[in-house]
């Protein structure tokens, strides 16, 4: 599952550096340029296949423009599959792979009871409402409603 990214290696005429070109962008209109996983960062296209290239250990920079990425080889290797990185940028599942089911999903921990909107304990439908939505939120949701009912 997922979609693939067709890539095709281009020709350089610089020794130890390969070109590929994706029929996606990945950076818009800006050129990033990444030389450690450090550089890497974020979620963004370019800065993920970045991420993905640098842990091979076969490369040592990466440039990225648009649907072009250049990457420099780490000395003495050839880079033979990082075509294959670019490809599977976005999928995320590989036949061969065993898909999760929701039986391998862990339980959820029981939620401590938490203090209903009268004080007391909240117990059924507002424990499973109070587990699953952020303090803060209940908080907010609360005073807003304190305020509409002085209010009205």
């Amino acid at each position: 599952m997922g979609q693939l990214i067709a890539v095709t290696e281009k020709p350089s005429p610089n020794v130890g550096v390969r070109r590929y070109e994706a029929n996606r962008s990945l950076t818009g209109m800006g050129h990033e340029v990444f030389t450690s996983a450090a550089d890497a960062i974020g979620p963004r296209p370019a800065a993920k296949v970045a991420r993905d290239l640098l842990a091979t250990g076969e490369v040592t920079g990466v440039r990225v423009y648009g649907n072009m990425i250049t990457v420099d080889l780490a000395p003495g290797r050839t880079g033979a599959l990082l075509d294959e990185v670019v490809r599977d940028l976005y999928q995320y599942w590989k036949p061969g792979m065993e898909m999760p089911t929701f039986d391998d999903v862990a339980a959820d921990a029981p939620a401590a009871a938490a203090p209903a909107a009268g004080g007391g304990t909240a117990t059924g439908a507002e424990a499973d409402f109070l587990a699953r939505v952020p303090a803060i939120l209940v908080e907010r949701s609360r005073a807003a409603l304190a305020q509409w009912n002085a209010e009205h």
